[in-house]
């Protein structure tokens, strides 16, 4: 899904602290992230009840645009973090007096379909503690790039970027694993539940196979009946209707990257003929496959 949505990822200017500060920043485009490499701090978020205290090594996914702050303590009153980051040195902004807190960040762009498909089903604010076996490989990620920013070798730049990628991976695993099967809705519940899992995973390895209910039922080790109403219950729809889903999903990015014909599409996402295809994707998008693809090339930027 990172794949389809288009992930990339830029590391911004880190953040040193001290005594009593408190800062306020706008609605970050993207999802932005930050992690606590020293120090402790609290994080608040409009829209989000109560403070969220961060510990060293914590890190935080800002899924939604909203305001936030960070600060020394609750109850402090904030200034604006704008100023004091056009303002950095040496990539680095600093508030209060001393170095008690340092904090590294960034933020994760996506396509145009990642908030239907990514972001609106994760919750507004994902926290990861840092301290805990879980969060090891996190917690690598950000000491390579805590040392690629520092010692600054050839294509740092490069590699921070595809570290910060990694990380992202595994706080999803984190959230995922903590939330479980009843922490929401959709695909990304599914793949904490152990009933719509394996289905899931075989929908998504095999999209162009036809399935039934019954071969994803076998897959999970389960009944036809079972299977079929978990995972309409879980992720909001039955097997085969998320699987058309899936499906024009993945010949709409083909239409949108490519220059294959609409009949090699067909085949590459399981339909046996254009017109199967046509009709599938018509009937989710409302346009025909090739209207698609000739809507988004003319408004494709130069």
């Amino acid at each position: 899904m990172l794949t389809l949505v288009g992930t990339t990822s830029r590391l911004s200017t880190g953040l040193v602290a001290g005594g009593r500060w408190a800062l306020s920043f706008d609605p970050p485009d993207g999802v932005k992230f930050n992690a606590v490499r020293r120090g402790r701090c609290v994080l608040t978020v409009d829209g989000v009840p109560g403070p969220i205290e961060l510990a060293e090594g914590d890190c935080f996914l800002l899924v939604r645009p909203r305001a936030f702050t960070l600060a020394a303590e609750p109850g402090l009153r904030p200034v604006p973090a704008g100023p004091l980051f056009r303002a950095a040195t040496d990539g680095v902004a600093r508030a209060g007096e001393g170095e008690d807190v340092v904090i590294v960040g960034g933020r994760f762009g996506f396509g145009e379909r990642a908030q239907e498909l990514l972001l609106d089903v994760l919750p507004p604010v994902i926290h990861v503690p840092g301290r805990t076996a879980e969060a090891a490989t996190v917690r690598w990620a950000l000491d390579l790039i805590d040392a690629e920013l520092r010692e600054r070798p050839l294509a740092a730049t490069l590699v921070t970027e595809h570290l910060a990628l990694v990380m992202l991976i595994h706080l999803l695993r984190l959230h995922l694993a903590g939330a479980g099967p009843e922490g929401g809705s959709g695909w990304l519940a599914g793949l904490a539940d152990p009933v719509v899992a394996p289905a899931l995973r075989a929908v998504h390895a095999e999209p162009a196979r036809a399935w039934t209910v019954s071969e994803l039922a076998r897959v999970a080790a389960v009944s036809r009946s079972t299977l079929a109403a978990r995972f309409k219950q879980v992720v909001g729809r039955g097997p085969l209707e998320y699987l058309t889903g899936w499906r024009i999903e993945l010949a709409a990015d083909r239409l949108r990257r490519g220059d294959e014909t609409v009949a090699v599409i067909a085949t590459q996402v399981g339909y046996g003929s254009v017109s199967a295809l046509s009709n599938a994707f018509k009937r989710i998008t409302g346009v025909s496959p090739r209207d698609y693809r000739r809507w988004k090339q003319e408004i494709a930027p130069l």
